[in-house]
């Protein structure tokens, strides 16, 4: 099972907003912070948070950080539930989990869970330098 994470908004260990804050904490206790890294896909702005689609075009990169989760079979399923995934046949899921090689701004590609939006994106604001600035 993949154990690493890539986090890119209010899961992030350097976010401070009030949003997502239990949810640090418990991946905090849960996690260690391997490093900075970057992941292809595009990122956008909801406000209070940032949403990533998947893109195929290198030039799209997303920055964030990666974790190594203690015990994925633990975390995930708590994951997914913060992420909105799994709510019933009534609810579309907002998100999908995915797996995709997020590079380490040391070096090294690894194979990472990361959590795709899933809506359409038309109107959002693009962030075109892929990096998530918190708000509080």
């Amino acid at each position: 099972m993949t154990i690493h994470l890539f986090v890119y908004g209010t899961l992030m260990s350097t976010a401070t907003s009030d949003l997502g804050r239990d949810m640090r904490l418990r991946l905090r206790r849960e996690a260690r912070v391997v490093g900075a890294a970057t992941i292809q896909g595009r990122l956008y702005d909801l406000g209070r948070y940032p949403v990533m689609v998947a893109s195929d075009d290198a030039i799209d990169i997303v920055h964030g950080e990666l974790l190594e989760l203690t015990d994925p079979a633990i975390s995930l399923p708590w994951l997914d539930h913060y992420e909105g995934i799994g709510r019933g046949a009534q609810h579309v899921d907002e998100y999908a989990r995915v797996e995709s090689a997020a590079k380490l701004a040391a070096g090294g590609l690894i194979p990472s869970w990361v959590y795709v939006f899933q809506r359409p994106v038309v109107g959002l604001p693009r962030i075109r330098s892929g990096r998530w600035q918190p708000r509080k």
